[in-house]
């Protein structure tokens, strides 16, 4: 799923290319597509045409684009997800879900789905803390790159969890945007084992961990985010290129680039979790 550099790659191409252009025409090829959008796809089209993109916007993972008085339209962009830009008339995509058509003639804008777990709906706008943001983006902490993110509340909000340090990195209701791949990065950069209680952290320790998962995250951002596969690309089809650069992340058997020890695959949330087994060491009663 894209991590918040991918998703800010993503934000800034939708702000350069359909901020201030007015929609004309809006068509839904698939309903899973806007089933978050209950009252189906003729309300979903109906409540778009006429409107304009004011901003495209972001919080952690969750982007939407504000349209102005109250509403929003929300995109989940789910596993293999793409808003991509075209000029009208280009052969349309294999998945192409949602087509957006504006006024001014220009480029459309399609949402391409293949696994269509991904999906686009229109939202209301609720005032969190001075901010607006969709309702169902309410709940949802600022991350690590917010110019408004509050590292010390963070970090005290981290140690007071009692759980393994990694699960509270993912929890994006106590800091946003970090996923799978940065949170092992960060944690590598601090020498932690993703297994270590937060609760055992010292503060010093969380602001190294908060720093690092944003250090990284902006590197990743300077070349496009990470992708793995033609899945994740910026609305120009483009891949990012911080796969490149991963230390433990998707590393297995290779050498850890600070000891030369092979980094291991451990298993981790239904997922898989990669680190250094000189740099980060179990902690004392880990079982596996």
């Amino acid at each position: 799923m894209p991590e918040l550099p991918e998703v800010e790659v993503v934000r800034r191409g939708l702000q350069n290319h359909v901020a201030g252009r007015k929609i004309s025409q809006v068509e839904v090829f698939h309903p899973r597509s806007i089933r978050r959008h209950l009252p189906g796809a003729l309300d979903f089209a109906g409540r778009l045409v006429g409107r304009e993109m004011v901003a495209a916007r972001r919080r952690g993972k969750y982007l939407w684009v504000d349209l102005g008085s109250g509403e929003a339209v929300l995109a989940h962009l789910g596993m293999s997800g793409q808003m991509l830009v075209q000029p009208p008339g280009a052969p349309d995509e294999k998945h192409l879900r949602v087509r957006f058509t504006f006024a001014d003639g220009g480029p459309e804008l399609r949402f391409v789905d293949q696994r269509t777990f991904g999906g686009l709906s229109v939202e209301e706008m609720v005032e969190v803390d001075g901010v607006s943001l969709p309702e169902p983006v309410a709940h949802i902490a600022r991350d690590p790159m917010d110019p408004a993110f509050d590292q010390d509340a963070a970090a005290h909000a981290l140690r007071r969890k009692r759980t393994e340090v990694k699960r509270a990195l993912l929890d994006q209701t106590l800091v946003s945007g970090i996923g799978n791949i940065y949170a092992d990065e960060a944690l590598w950069r601090t020498r932690l084992h993703w297994a270590r209680a937060t609760d055992k952290l010292s503060a010093a320790k969380a602001h190294s961990l908060l720093s690092a998962a944003a250090d990284v995250m902006n590197e990743a951002l300077e070349v496009g985010g990470t992708s793995f596969d033609a899945l994740y690309v910026n609305i120009n089809g483009q891949s990012g290129y911080f796969d490149r650069s991963l230390a433990a992340y998707g590393q297995e058997g290779k050498p850890c680039p600070r000891c030369g020890r092979p980094i291991r695959r451990e298993p981790f949330m239904n997922r898989s979790s990669f680190s250094c087994p000189r740099c980060q060491p179990h902690p004392p009663g880990f079982s596996g």
